[in-house]
């Protein structure tokens, strides 16, 4: 079944795992288990900006680098097949050319339609994480899983599935996640890792008050919504992502059904990270052109503003809300 993959590494020496501008813990995890899976070249891990602080407990979080690998016979892009989500490495002419003149492989999770428009192979199955995806072709071809990359595929499907608890879980999943620890992961000691380095000084927890103070409601409250200017950004990202640190209170906000948390940049980029109750966090994200999957996703546009932003989904999200409704009547 995954075959293809097989072909790719044939002959190759040297691989360059990429990862998305937007590095979370599933790509972390599944770039860093890559590199211990594939055993039989040399590998460089790359992501175009640092891994946030908040991501390092992950134990080889450093061996992922900002230098481009141009000396690399093959590319492997992890957790995206979107354009949008790579557009650092796109807009680098000398980048674009590696990727359009050597052998490039994506592996990825998502609904999101495949744009990258240089040539690729891609696999691509609807799962919990991109991880999850890895670990089965490891198995089908029998690669070795060593306990390092048993325990960053553990903590990268943890990650993408917010502690097992999202919808996009199954019997499956549990079954990899048991697996992952016959293979060496150990849940407790990931966890007590992570929870270390989840914890919030004094004036991340200030600011997340801050926040709090000044969410946005439209729709009768359906609708949550938060600025966060470029300021913000780069005051607090390095110690704790905006997104992360308020998109779960917003949703779990009594009569919520969508929070999005908006990011502005001086060049008039917005990024904007959706959380939904109902499925349909895919589809808003699409209006932006974005995607994801359908309780969480993302996009990214140019040239609006906050409240361009707000009132686009003010006018698009009751016909969606409704159908949503109709059809769980």
């Amino acid at each position: 079944m995954y075959d293809q993959f097989r072909e790719f590494l044939r002959g190759k020496t040297r691989l360059c795992i990429i990862q998305a501008e937007n590095p979370d813990g599933d790509s972390l995890g599944s770039a860093i288990a890559l590199d211990y899976i594939l055993q039989n070249t040399e590998n460089t891990l790359y992501c175009p900006v640092d891994i946030p602080k908040y991501l390092r407990y992950f134990p080889d979080w450093s061996r992922v680098t900002n230098e481009f690998d141009f000396r690399a016979d093959g590319y492997i892009i992890v957790d995206t097949a979107a354009s949008v989500l790579l557009s650092k490495l796109l807009d680098d002419p000398a980048i674009r050319n590696s990727l359009a003149n050597k052998p490039v492989f994506v592996l990825d999770h998502h609904e999101t339609e495949d744009d990258l428009d240089f040539a690729h192979t891609a696999i691509i199955e609807l799962l919990p994480a991109c991880a999850a995806l890895i670990y089965q072709i490891a198995k089908a071809l029998n690669l070795q899983i060593l306990p390092e990359a048993a325990a960053a595929l553990y903590s990268a499907i943890s990650s993408d599935t917010l502690g097992l608890v999202s919808t996009s879980v199954t019997s499956d999943t549990m079954r990899t996640m048991a697996d992952l620890i016959d293979l060496g992961a150990d849940p407790a000691t990931l966890d007590e890792r992570r929870r270390e380095f989840m914890k919030k000084s004094p004036r991340i927890l200030d600011y997340k008050a801050d926040l709090i103070k000044r969410i946005d409601y439209s729709l009768d409250g359906r609708l949550a919504t938060i600025h966060i200017p470029f300021e913000e950004i780069q005051k607090y990202s390095d110690e704790y992502n905006p997104n992360v640190l308020i998109l779960e209170e917003m949703r779990l906000v009594e009569g919520v059904v969508v929070a999005i948390a908006i990011k502005t940049y001086p060049d008039g980029k917005i990024t904007g990270k959706i959380r939904t109750s109902e499925p349909i966090a895919e589809q808003i994200a699409g209006y932006f052109g974005g995607g994801g999957h359908p309780f969480a996703a993302g996009f990214r546009t140019y040239d609006i503003s906050y409240d361009d932003v707000v009132a686009d989904l003010v006018k698009m999200l009751p016909d969606l809300l409704q159908t949503t409704e109709e059809e769980h009547a």
